[in-house]
């Protein structure tokens, strides 16, 4: 009779529609989104839960990110040997910059009276000029001292220096030390153990750079660089892969902020980080703690793992019925039980939603 073929197909329909992915699937990644801020770590969009958990290198800012980012100073060096005007001298160049090297130096000169300094101008990656008492100082690394036509010579201190020079010649050089961030070892003990390869980037000398790759285990470590210098790096990695991994960079500074839009993940600091990182990354840690970005990873990780399983027990379930019932159709033994047709479509559409649905709440924890 034609209206038990109709029966068939609506049966069909309800089965194969496909409420179960359509609903569960964006529930597990809202679920995944969802506890992952709870934990202080706000992912902007699902399309980075994805991109995250197939994550197989880390890429790394040093200052700020996995060091405190708050300088003191530690040594002054002058080559006339009068360090407190040399200090001063610094503190004035360094008076509008908003660098933590920059603080640090000011912070240590407070309470002194600085000479005024005119057409201040920071120069990205290399540091400060000024006009003081109508002769240019320059306060910034090497390269700026090469700029300068200034030799500035090495100094081997642990610490980023900062090298002075006036009209040209050079004055002497300023040693700042940052701690490492207490749980930086640990988070990068916890990417190492979930197959996760690491690379620290910084503008730092080799010494201090290659002090803190040593203490934290770091895999591999590239100092002396500009902000040009690591979006070039990060672009070679993504760019280099030969799988379907993806390359995170982990960040806080304004000049951080190229990087964290060149990543396939950028990751920022929320707490003490620059606006412009924030708005430029996919990622934001804003208890500013470096194994959130670890933890960020195991979360995206096992909300994968709930779609996939959502996707398979769904599908496979429909399937089974849909051939189940067409047995039903050619085995006269199973032939009584075409009545119940009904409640098995039920079961495949509904029963499978809610289950689908139970299972994608679990991402929430």
């Amino acid at each position: 009779p034609f209206g038990g073929w109709i029966h068939r197909a609506c049966v069909f329909l309800i089965v194969s529609c496909p409420c179960a992915l359509v609903i569960s699937v964006p529930m597990s990644f809202f679920g995944g989104i969802g506890g992952a801020s709870a934990k202080g770590i706000l992912i902007k969009g699902s399309v980075y839960v994805e991109q995250m958990a197939k994550c197989k290198t880390a890429v790394f800012d040093k200052t700020g990110t996995l060091t405190e980012g708050r300088f003191v100073l530690s040594e002054v060096r002058a080559e006339n040997g009068e360090k407190d005007a040399l200090l001063t001298l610094a503190a004035a160049v360094e008076r509008y910059s908003t660098h933590p090297l920059a603080s640090a130096i000011r912070e240590a000169a407070n309470g002194r009276e600085l000479p005024e300094a005119t057409e201040h101008k920071e120069i990205a990656g290399k540091g400060v000029c000024a006009m003081v008492g109508g002769k240019k100082v320059c306060a910034g690394n090497k390269k700026l001292m090469a700029d300068e036509g200034v030799t500035a010579p090495d100094v081997n201190a642990a610490g980023s220096t900062v090298y002075l020079s006036e009209n040209g010649v050079y004055l002497g050089s300023v040693t700042v030390c940052d701690a490492v961030k207490s749980d930086s070892a640990e988070a990068l003990a916890q990417l190492r153990a979930i197959g996760i390869s690491t690379l620290m980037l910084t503008g730092d000398r080799r010494e201090s750079a290659e002090k803190t790759a040593a203490e934290l285990g770091i895999d591999t470590c590239r100092y002396e660089l500009l902000p040009g210098d690591k979006v070039e790096i990060v672009a070679g990695l993504v760019e280099g892969r030969k799988d379907k991994s993806t390359v995170i960079f982990v960040g806080d500074g304004i000049n951080d902020a190229p990087v964290l839009a060149r990543a396939d993940v950028g990751v920022a600091m929320g707490a003490f980080g620059s606006d412009a990182a924030i708005e430029a990354a996919d990622v934001v840690l804003m208890n500013d703690r470096v194994s959130d970005a670890a933890r960020a990873v195991n979360i995206c990780r096992k909300t994968m793992k709930i779609v996939r399983q959502n996707i398979v027990f769904a599908l496979a379930v429909k399937f089974a019925i849909l051939v189940f019932l067409g047995l039903i159709a050619v085995v006269p033994a199973l032939k009584p039980l075409e009545n119940y047709a009904g409640e098995f479509a039920v079961f495949a559409d509904v029963g499978v939603s809610v289950i689908a649905i139970l299972n994608a709440m679990r991402a929430m924890r």
